[in-house]
């Protein structure tokens, strides 16, 4: 008995000893399974989320594109913000527009700078006569240029609810010479949700505003909406807050866009306080995707994300806002050149308004440029005459201003007898000829044609469109007044709300 006793024991034992190294082992075995499993949590939640705002996301087709774009860009990127009063579904109990066909209420072109430290918006008046390129209809045929119309009338070529985002991309490119790399619509709903996604936005008020100001067909002025000063707002109350045109300053859309672009700065300022990571940026994403139509390059969830994490170092200081360089024409608002022509060529070499580079990689310093390349030219004593060959708007005004910089005196910008010129042409009268050279210099590749009649014009052709300024490269001709009335999103919310 003994003897088996102690067998007994030692067969236990050594069992136990058998067993022992497996205990071991279990706890790790455990702590494997649960990190995996959180894992595969964080990855399921993770396609749930772009899931659920791959479900909300709606684009529109590359169809309605113009075929003749300008060239890719090779620094920054330009994104077109459009916002739709349209009146049709959710919009309808927000006080859209009237009908259900979608109409642009404001438009910015938003540049991000290739250093994605700096970035500017450039508002465009929905009153701004433009020309209107040919644009795609609902079914499949194409309009006709509309010379002088009115800005906002290209979203509703077609007369859909939706609108027509790709005519109004169209109609920016053919403005401004810039390719727009995304398009975005935000409608009124979309809008609404977004602000009170983040807790709301703060705002200023520089007088009390009553129903009236908002509805001026009203008989009597009706209850305050706002009271003067500086008050946090979302939902309705943002949107009333953006679309306030009457009864401050002179009741222009001009004004409104102060007041707009101080609202976009303030909700920038917001977003940035409250941390720039796929986490806080979620219920903001939820919610303007919800009614948000874009490109088709920004057409999932995962790219809209991957964007606006690249505009995380973007600093609130150096984004800045203006507006389109523009005049009273009547009851419209014409652009003025050549102010609008230098602050797109700012943007394509990637110039901040105030001229400087923002052209350099994140995180690598910028060196200084390399020295100007162009001509030494003098026009001192040359007289000569511009025509735009062209249908591309300030084109003369452009190339008048060029040469005005050299010295040359220009005697007037008209449009040519046709606008169909290829080439362009440099004539000039008997002994002439010299200085019809010097001119050249200005306009690399022009014909020299020499003519019986006194006298030097230059007649631009299409290939002086997307030629680059001779000194586009290194210097801006952009007026110093443009960076000094512009609006950084970091400004006191209670400046410069008012036109008028």
């Amino acid at each position: 008995m003994t003897g088996s006793h102690r067998g007994m024991t030692q067969s236990h034992a050594e069992g136990r000893a058998s067993r022992r190294p497996r205990r071991k082992r279990r706890p790790l075995r455990i702590a494997l399974a649960i990190v995996v499993s959180f894992l595969v949590l964080l990855v399921a939640g993770a396609g749930w989320v772009y899931f659920k705002l791959n479900g909300n996301i709606t684009t529109f087709g590359s169809d309605g594109l113009a075929s003749d774009r300008p060239d890719p860009n090779t620094a920054g990127q330009n994104v077109l913000v459009i916002g739709s009063d349209s009146r049709s579904g959710d919009n309808s109990k927000l006080g859209g527009g009237t009908g259900d066909v979608g109409r642009s209420d404001t438009a910015f072109l938003l540049h991000v700078y290739a250093d994605r430290k700096h970035a500017v918006g450039v508002s465009i008046p929905r009153d701004t006569l433009v020309d209107i390129p040919p644009c795609r209809l609902p079914d499949g045929t194409w309009t006709k240029t509309q010379k002088n119309a009115m800005f906002n009338s290209a979203f509703s070529v077609g007369q859909t609810a939706s609108g027509n985002p790709a005519c109004t991309q169209n109609t920016v490119e053919k403005l401004t010479g810039l390719r727009m790399d995304h398009t975005i619509v935000v409608d009124f709903d979309g809008f609404s949700r977004m602000t009170s996604a983040v807790g709301g936005v703060t705002v200023c008020l520089p007088q009390d505003v009553y129903q009236r100001d908002l509805s001026p067909n009203r008989d009597s002025r009706g209850k305050r909406l706002f009271a003067k000063g500086v008050q946090t707002v979302s939902g309705q109350k943002a949107l009333d807050y953006v679309r306030i045109r009457h009864g401050i300053g002179d009741g222009s859309d001009i004004g409104r866009i102060q007041r707009q672009q101080a609202f976009v700065a303030s909700l920038l300022k917001k977003v940035k306080a409250q941390g720039f990571d796929p986490t806080t940026l979620y219920p903001l994403a939820n919610a303007a995707t919800k009614s948000m139509t874009v490109d088709p390059g920004l057409g999932s969830a995962k790219k809209l994300m991957s964007f606006a994490m690249s505009m995380k170092n973007v600093d609130l200081h150096n984004t800045k806002f203006v507006t389109i360089p523009w005049r009273y024409q009547g009851e419209r608002v014409a652009i003025v050149q050549p102010e609008a022509e230098a602050l797109w060529a700012d943007i394509k070499a990637d110039r901040t308004i105030d001229g400087k580079n923002a052209g350099g990689k994140p995180g690598k310093r910028r060196t200084s440029p390399a020295p100007s390349t162009a001509p030494v030219v003098s026009g001192t004593g040359i007289i000569v005459a511009v025509y735009n060959g062209t249908t591309t708007p300030g084109l003369a005004a452009r190339a008048a201003d060029t040469l005005k910089t050299h010295g040359f005196t220009v005697t007037g910008t008209v449009n040519a007898g046709s606008q169909d010129h290829e080439a362009t042409v440099i004539t000039y009268g008997p002994g002439e000829r010299d200085q019809a050279t010097s001119v050249a210099q200005l306009f690399p590749g022009a014909d020299l044609q020499s003519t019986t009649t006194a006298g030097i014009s230059v007649t631009l052709g299409q290939a002086y469109v997307t030629a680059p300024s001779p000194s586009a490269s290194t210097t801006s001709a952009l007026p110093s007044h443009v960076a000094e009335q512009a609006r950084s999103a970091d400004d006191d919310p209670c400046s410069n709300l008012s036109y008028g």
